[in-house]
C-alpha cells in the first residue's frame, strides 16, 4: 500500500500527495472539477451523446483515490440500458482508511457507501457493483499485460491515462506504452490524460494515434485526447 497524506484543492475536494514519488494525484486548483473536465466531458460524455451502446469499456491507468470510477460510476445510474465494464490498474493503491476519509461523496451528493465500496472491492477480480456497473480492480504492472488478457479480446472505448507525470512514471509514457494503449481500444476508441507534452503527443502518433489538443481544466492550459 501507498502512503499518502490528504490536502484540500481550491474547488473544495480532496487530493492525496504521494509519498512514494512525492506529488499530488490532482491538481491544486481542485480535483473533482480536473477529473470531470479531462475524463468525463471531454472523454465519456461525448462518447454518450454520439451514440449509447449497450456495452461500454473503460481502462483506467492509475486507479489512485477512486474519484475517476466513482465519477463514471455516478454517470452510469444515468444510463440503466448501458452496461459500463471499468477495468483500472493501480500497483501502488492507498489505504482504504485514506480513501474513505475524502469528502467526493458529500461534494457529489453520493452516499458515501457508493465510494467506499471502490476501495473495499477486492483487488484481480471482476465484480459488479451495480445491475450496470462492473468493476476490475487489477494491482499489476500494466505495461506487463499479456496478450493473452482478457483485455484484449474486448477492446475498450475508452482509456483514461491518469498516470503520474512522464517525470515521474517515465516508462508509462513511452511509444512502446501507447502501442499497448491503442492495441487496448477499439478503432475510433479515445485516450483521455492530463498531459500535454510534445514529446508524449510525438510518441501518440509513432504508436497509430490521431491527436487532439482541447483546452484544460482551470490551472492548465491544454490536454490530450487520441484517437485509434
Amino acid at each position: 500500500m501507498d502512503g499518502a497524506s490528504p490536502f484540500v484543492t481550491d474547488d473544495g475536494s480532496h487530493s492525496l500527495r504521494c509519498s512514494r514519488f512525492g506529488v499530488s494525484y490532482h491538481s491544486t486548483h481542485g480535483a473533482i472539477q480536473e477529473s470531470r473536465h479531462i475524463f468525463i466531458e471531454a472523454g465519456l460524455l461525448p462518447l454518450l451523446e454520439e451514440d449509447l451502446p449497450p456495452t461500454l469499456r473503460i481502462i483506467e491507468m492509475g486507479f489512485g483515490s477512486g474519484l475517476n470510477a466513482l465519477l463514471v460510476r455516478q454517470i452510469a445510474q444515468e444510463f440503466p440500458s448501458t452496461c459500463f465494464h471499468y477495468a483500472t490498474f493501480e500497483l501502488y493503491p492507498i489505504e482504504v482508511k485514506q480513501a474513505v476519509a475524502l469528502n467526493y461523496p458529500d461534494l457529489l451528493r453520493l452516499p458515501p457507501a457508493l465510494f467506499q465500496q471502490l476501495h473495499r472491492t477486492p483487488w484481480d477480480s471482476p465484480r459488479r457493483l451495480d445491475p450496470n456497473f462492473d468493476l476490475w480492480k487489477r494491482r499489476q504492472d500494466f505495461l506487463a499485460l499479456s496478450k493473452q488478457d482478457p483485455l484484449y479480446a474486448e477492446p475498450a472505448d475508452l482509456i483514461f491515462y491518469d498516470a503520474f507525470a512522464p517525470e515521474n512514471q517515465p516508462e508509462l509514457w513511452t511509444v512502446a506504452a501507447m502501442r499497448q494503449c491503442h492495441a487496448l481500444l477499439r478503432p475510433g476508441g479515445r485516450l483521455l490524460t492530463y498531459c500535454a507534452k510534445g514529446q508524449f503527443k510525438r510518441n501518440l502518433r509513432k504508436a497509430g494515434f490521431a491527436v487532439e489538443a482541447l483546452p484544460g481544466p482551470i490551472g492548465k492550459r491544454e490536454i490530450t485526447r487520441a484517437i485509434a
